[in-house]
């Protein structure tokens, strides 16, 4: 297979997953077919039971889709990948496929809300355990570790306040309670960020976000061991969370240009993050990428790029960052991210809308919070766009 060859991630990204019909195509083509035709029989019978492979029913085997899940896999330098139909069916698929009655994931405090709903309102009611900790304090995640103990889940950096794990250290410490690391590598990506190659056992990713990259497109990927993905996949063709071969040709195409374009990403969201940091009207930046950041030294190691995704507070609470939103006329006011269109967002109403107050505190989301994800779009444009929404709070 292409993937086994050494090659660099951006040549993986252009040409790994690819198989050539008899027609020759040179681009990847979008098998837009539910069902597929057996030469006999006895072939049927051998692909649905397995001791035959190929294409079955695109519920859960896809051309289109099987190309993009080996492509982000060889890109995660991973042995499999399951693409599914968004970022949380990701999740879901995998804890559904790795978790039962009485099993146990502890996950950091600081993911996004909807992860968080995913494990208090959904998990717990099939009796899986869950305890939350801050995502950087070692000695909570170890003194939360029993012998139930499954899956060890985090987003690093974090959303949104860019905190950075130890991703090394937290895989020694899952695999010394027989358990699982699972990072959600979405604001990072494999081009600045491998988690499995610093001792994660699994990576998720939403690919609506950075690796699609223009905002078209819902879908999620899980990457990891083939024994796993294995289970994840007959999650899949049970219950049917699946990705559309054309969202899968979307995706892939998105990967074509993923390094690229994360290496603009970074450059415009470390200029603009120096800026406000010295701007009068923001209190403080959370971004990795500046020296003040506590986590800036560590995710210098571990990371090749700081990525496109910070947030920053001003004086005044809720109604002072949203006239700053509000008076914003290039960012976008959508709680997407990744896209080469830059946006804006106030998490404590919107990505973290429904955790309680007393978890949005825990977590960092204070009121006078702002998120954005840097796009494409002319840096110094994007400076003037924040300093008028800035100048509103004067």
């Amino acid at each position: 297979m292409f993937e086994d060859d050494g090659y660099a991630l951006e040549t993986l990204a252009v040409r790994a997953g690819q198989s050539r019909s008899a027609e020759g195509e040179h681009a990847e083509p979008i098998y837009t077919t539910s069902s597929y035709v057996f030469p006999s029989a006895a072939e049927a019978a051998a692909r649905f039971s397995g001791d035959s492979p190929g294409n079955v029913y695109s519920r859960y085997t896809n051309p289109t889709v099987r190309m993009f899940e080996e492509r982000i896999a060889a890109l995660e330098g991973g042995q499999a990948a399951v693409a599914t139909s968004s970022g949380m069916a990701a999740i879901l698929s995998l804890c559904m496929a790795t978790l039962k009655s009485g099993d146990k994931v502890i996950c950091s405090r600081s993911v996004f809300g909807t992860t968080t709903a995913l494990f208090t309102r959904y998990m717990v009611k099939f009796g899986v355990k869950v305890s939350f900790v801050e995502l950087t304090d070692f000695q909570a995640w170890q003194d939360a570790l029993d012998g139930d103990t499954k899956l060890l889940f985090m987003e690093t950096p974090s959303n949104p306040l860019c905190e950075v794990a130890d991703i090394r250290a937290m895989a020694d410490l899952a695999h010394s309670a027989g358990a699982q690391l699972v990072v959600d590598n979405c604001f990072c990506t494999p081009a600045l960020q491998r988690p499995l190659d610093l001792g994660a056992d699994i990576v998720v990713h939403s690919a609506t976000k950075f690796l699609d990259g223009q905002g078209r497109c819902l879908g999620g990927v899980v990457v990891g061991k083939q024994e796993l993905m294995d289970e994840v996949v007959i999650f899949l063709r049970t219950c049917g969370p699946s990705l559309s071969p054309f969202n899968a040709w979307v995706f892939l195409k998105g990967l074509e240009t993923l390094s690229l374009r994360m290496r603009a990403h970074c450059t415009s969201a470390l200029d603009i993050a120096w800026w406000l940091n010295e701007h009068a009207q923001v209190e403080k930046v959370n971004y990795v990428g500046l020296p003040s950041h506590p986590n800036h030294q560590l995710a210098a190691t571990q990371q090749s790029g700081f990525g496109a995704v910070f947030s920053f507070t001003v004086p005044g609470g809720r109604e002072a960052a949203w006239k700053v939103i509000d008076a914003c006329k290039i960012f976008s006011v959508t709680a997407n991210l990744g896209d080469a269109k830059s946006t804006i967002v106030h998490p404590a109403t919107t990505t973290h809308g429904r955790l309680s107050d007393e978890d949005k505190a825990k977590a960092g989301i204070t009121e006078n919070l702002i998120r954005v994800s840097v796009g494409l779009e002319n840096v110094e444009d994007l400076k003037a766009d924040l300093a008028r929404g800035l100048s509103a709070l004067v």
